[in-house]
């Protein structure tokens, strides 16, 4: 079987609609667009949203809250996630995001006090809470922050 040898099966594709292309289309005098109005004329119809005049849902519905353009939004890392690391290991973005701990070595990691960790890490990651490092460094590791 080759790609350029495969065809549909009969019937199976339908030949798209030749609007507005005369009467030999079998679509007849109006091309398939019925009898004046605007939908009927070149150019017609509405813009996407538009409720004939009724103030569009978009409009009706309260606006809420603010994004800052400026925020940033960290992955976060329990301290309790560290202990499935050998001790002595040395765990940076692309190793959290290699054991499936974070969803992108790009973004910044904070590292979170939730859970015990008695293995020896060295941790290197753009924050870290102060009871974090604590549990970390009371096990013999070592927390690094870029930021």
């Amino acid at each position: 079987m080759k790609l350029n040898n495969i065809q549909a099966k009969a019937g199976e594709r339908r030949n798209r609609k030749r609007l507005g292309c005369g009467i030999g289309t079998g679509h007849g005098k109006t091309g398939g667009r019925g009898h004046k109005g605007q939908k009927s004329r070149s150019g017609g119809g509405v813009m996407r949203g538009f409720e004939g005049g009724q103030m569009p849902l978009i409009q009706r519905l309260p606006k809420r809250g603010f994004t800052p353009l400026s925020r940033n939004t960290f992955q976060l890392v329990n301290v309790g996630q560290l202990a499935s690391f050998e001790a002595g290991a040395t765990v940076d973005a692309a190793v959290l995001y290699a054991a499936g701990l974070v969803r992108n070595a790009v973004d910044p990691i904070k590292l979170l006090a939730s859970g015990d960790c008695a293995v020896k890490v060295s941790v290197s990651v753009a924050k870290a809470s102060p009871s974090a490092i604590k549990k970390i460094e009371a096990a013999g590791g070592s927390v690094a922050t870029s930021a």
